[in-house]
């Protein structure tokens, strides 16, 4: 009964989940040596989270997708320039009304990979160019490993923050590393992890929900919630919305300009405008160790539901448009 009224209501159950361990964090968070046992966990959570991404990569698909280079370059630009350059502008002008910490949030929000499960999903929703929103997502994860840590580097040094080359190094050690023995790996644990999904979904979303409870215990000790106020959390959700549906807009205009088929326009849009919660909040432990990481990402939950809705109607609006799916990678490459 409970999970037949929670399919019917407008919200990812899994961002249920997230609420519900925020709450959790909120009433229960580690303590003294509970929290050093806990750090260590999501340590190797994050670890064990890479090494199944990296089994289940099939490098063949990759090498396929970068063929269609045009729609793979305007993805790229999408997540990684159109991105930032539009969240710089937001910020910049409420700057005034808006915290440091939750500026910086938004900030990195805006240089995160895109999602790859969701992605995918709304672009076969919309009958739009599936294996090119595949290779979309995985590159776009692959280079978030390298592009993100290095484009937050280079904002927070714009804003006179101390950001050390060691974040690079635990990326390289918590990220690449797990990933890189996944894919040696990947021989023997591919087909096992193909015919068991539910494994590698547990561990994703586990691992998740693990570190959200991590990074808000920390924050409700260090006091996270009285740096907010309501009139920050509204500005931070409005500036989210504004964020997307800004890049969405700009996407769909840009594809139409260049002349790519509906199908591959579909994928640059949902590809384009998505933000990997697993990736943002993984690389946010790392990335900002010391400082309150649970404000930090808290943008980053609030964008994560704001692109599911959009994106959600947006697939449902691509999908009536179109009476029978079309041919993928009509557009020229």
């Amino acid at each position: 009964m409970a999970s037949r009224i929670l399919a019917r209501l407008p919200i990812d159950p899994y961002l249920l989940a997230l609420a519900a361990t925020v709450g959790l964090a909120t009433l229960v968070p580690a303590h003294g040596a509970g929290a050093l046992v806990l750090d260590q966990t999501v340590q190797l959570a994050i670890a064990l989270l890479f090494f199944l991404y990296g089994a289940r990569l099939a490098p063949r698909a990759v090498a396929e997708g970068l063929a269609h280079w045009r729609l793979q370059s305007l993805v790229f630009a999408s997540t990684f320039v159109l991105f930032p350059l539009v969240a710089l502008a937001l910020t910049t002008a409420l700057r005034p009304w808006l915290s440091p910490n939750l500026a910086l949030g938004l900030m990195f929000v805006s240089v995160l990979p895109s999602t790859v499960q969701s992605s995918i999903a709304f672009t076969a929703i919309a009958r739009g160019n599936v294996p090119a929103a595949l290779c979309s997502a995985t590159v776009s994860n692959l280079a978030g490993m390298v592009m993100t840590p290095l484009l937050v580097g280079l904002l927070l040094n714009a804003h006179g923050s101390g950001f050390s080359a060691k974040a690079l190094e635990g990326i390289a050690l918590q990220l690449l590393l797990p990933f890189a023995l996944g894919q040696i790996a990947r021989p023997w644990l591919a087909g096992a992890l193909a015919r068991h999904p539910t494994v590698t979904a547990m561990v994703d979303r586990g691992s998740i929900l693990l570190i959200v409870y991590s990074a808000f215990s920390a924050g409700m000790v260090a006091g996270i919630w009285s740096q907010i106020d309501r009139t920050g959390l509204e500005l931070v959700i409005g500036l989210s919305i504004a964020m997307l549906a800004s890049v969405l807009a700009i996407t769909t205009a840009v594809s139409r300009w260049l002349g790519f088929a509906r199908p591959d326009e579909i994928a640059i849009v949902f590809c384009g405008s998505k933000k990997s919660l697993a990736s943002g909040i993984s690389m946010a432990n790392i990335l900002f160790a010391g400082q309150p990481v649970g404000l930090i990402v808290l943008p980053l939950m609030l964008f994560h539901q704001a692109q599911l809705f959009a994106c959600a109607m947006l697939a449902q609006r691509y999908a009536a448009r179109t009476t029978a799916p079309a041919e993928p990678g009509l557009a020229p490459r």
